[in-house]
């Protein structure tokens, strides 16, 4: 599920990080697979609500799932996770990290290159300065939509730094109380006097599935439809 705006013009939607206008009117999120996007004609559509079909044998639906998470991390948008597990936090650190273009590998080996070289003290200053440059324009450069490498983990920031929550829907005892999680966490979804200050993304994995003991599918759907 992305963000919870519509009818933004074209200048605010480019201050918002993370967030790409389209034809019509229309502004996306990425999903976490530019592959996707492009088939999906840029991404998610800002205020969509995104069902994904669960397979135990083939689990493709988690790989979406922690793109989509990943992404939003990187942009620093609000996240939210539910989960029918013990400790939903523990699957932040399964989380990918994104590949490195070919301009920031090359900044990173000069990077490296300059660490080590013996150079009179006059110049490290200068060097050390550039470095710092360097880092900046390379943290402010963020991309639409990143490529994941699965085998490295994701260094997410401590909970509520970030805008990021996490809780277990076995703690629900009800629908309503479940709703009423994602409500706050809507709530505290930075805004400003135009409406709106950022994205925010929640992924709810295996709502409607048995282990997370809510049986009645119809009302599942009603509460999620609720948060659209």
């Amino acid at each position: 599920m992305s963000s919870f705006s519509r009818n933004l013009s074209d200048s605010r939607i480019s201050q918002i990080p993370g967030v790409k206008h389209g034809p019509n009117g229309t502004s996306f999120v990425s999903s976490g697979i530019p592959d996707l996007d492009k088939i999906l004609g840029g991404g998610f559509q800002l205020g969509s609500l995104v069902m994904v079909m669960e397979d135990g044998e083939a689990p493709h639906h988690l790989l979406l799932l922690r793109n989509f998470m990943s992404q939003g991390l990187i942009h620093n948008q609000p996240l939210l996770y539910a989960s029918p597990s013990k400790d939903p936090k523990l699957f932040l650190g399964t989380l990918p990290s994104p590949i490195l273009s070919k301009d920031e590998k090359g900044s990173r080996m000069e990077t490296e290159q300059e660490k080590g070289l013996r150079i009179a003290w006059q110049y490290k200053k200068y060097f050390g300065e550039n470095q710092q440059n360097n880092e900046n324009r390379r943290d402010t450069r963020k991309e639409y939509g990143n490529e994941f490498d699965v085998r490295k983990p994701l260094k997410v920031p401590s909970l509520g730094a970030q805008g990021i929550d996490c809780f277990s829907i076995l703690d629900s005892s009800n629908l309503i109380a479940f709703r009423d999680r994602c409500s706050t966490f809507l709530a505290k979804v930075p805004r400003n006097d135009k409406g709106i200050g950022c994205a925010g993304r929640i992924a709810i994995q295996s709502l409607c599935a048995p282990q997370c003991g809510f049986s009645d599918t119809v009302s599942c759907n009603t509460v999620i439809w609720s948060f659209h």
